[in-house]
C-alpha cells in the first residue's frame, strides 16, 4: 500500500512538473511557438515520459486549470443555503482575488501567475486543441457544480441553470480579460458577467 502511495505521489508530481512547464512556456513562446519536446525539457523529464501523460501538449495544461476549478466548486460548496445571489459574486471575488507568488508576483487565488494566465488563455482563439482543454474543463466544473447545488437541496432544473451561470461568467470574465489585459481585472469582469448573466435567475434566493 506504502509504495503504491508513493508511486502516485511521484506520479502527481511528474504531472504537475509538466503541467507547469507548459503553461510558462506557453507564456513565454505563445501555444503555436511551443513543442512537447520543449515543455519535456523544461520540465526535466523524456519526450516518452511526456507523452505517457499527455496526448498533446495543449493537454499539459489541464491539471492546472482543473486545479482553479476545483478550489471554485469547494468555495461554493460551502455556500449552504445562504443566499446564492448575494454569495455566488462573493465566492467569484475570492477565487479570482490576486494575491502574491512566492517570487512576489501578482497571481490569481489559485497561485498561478497573472502573466502565465495570460500566456494560456491568449492561445484560445488560435488554437482549437487548446480551446479544446479550456471548454472540456469548464464543462467537468459545470457539471460538478450542478451536484453540488442539487446535494444543497436546489430543484434539477435550477441547479442546471445556476451552474452554467456560474462557470460561464468566469470562464467569459477571465477570456475578456485575456484579450484586454488593460481593462478591468478578471475579478470585476466575472463579477459583472455573473450580474448580468443571473438576471431574471430563480433559485438564487
Amino acid at each position: 500500500m506504502e509504495t503504491s502511495t508513493l508511486t502516485e505521489r511521484r506520479k502527481a508530481a511528474t504531472e504537475r512538473d509538466i503541467a507547469a512547464a507548459a503553461a510558462a512556456l506557453f507564456a513565454e513562446q505563445s501555444v503555436a511557438g511551443v513543442t512537447a519536446e520543449q515543455i519535456a525539457v523544461r520540465a526535466g523529464v523524456s519526450v516518452r515520459t511526456f507523452y505517457r501523460y499527455f496526448a498533446r501538449k495543449e493537454d499539459a495544461v489541464a491539471p492546472i486549470l482543473s486545479f482553479g476549478a476545483r478550489r471554485w466548486q469547494e468555495a461554493f460548496a460551502q455556500v449552504g443555503e445562504r443566499s446564492l445571489r448575494e454569495q455566488v459574486p462573493a465566492v467569484i471575488r475570492a477565487q479570482l482575488a490576486e494575491g502574491s507568488s512566492a517570487e512576489g508576483d501578482p497571481s490569481l487565488g489559485d497561485g498561478l501567475e497573472l502573466e502565465t494566465m495570460l500566456g494560456v488563455l491568449r492561445g484560445l482563439d488560435d488554437d482549437t486543441a487548446m480551446r479544446d482543454v479550456w471548454l472540456r474543463v469548464n464543462d467537468d466544473s459545470e457539471r460538478r457544480l450542478r451536484e453540488i447545488l442539487q446535494e444543497c437541496g436546489v430543484t434539477v432544473w435550477e441547479s442546471r441553470l445556476i451552474a452554467a451561470v456560474g462557470t460561464a461568467a468566469i470562464r467569459v470574465g477571465l477570456e475578456q480579460w485575456a484579450a484586454d489585459p488593460e481593462g478591468p481585472r478578471p475579478a470585476v469582469r466575472a463579477v459583472d458577467a455573473f450580474q448580468v448573466m443571473s438576471q431574471g435567475l430563480r433559485g438564487l434566493d
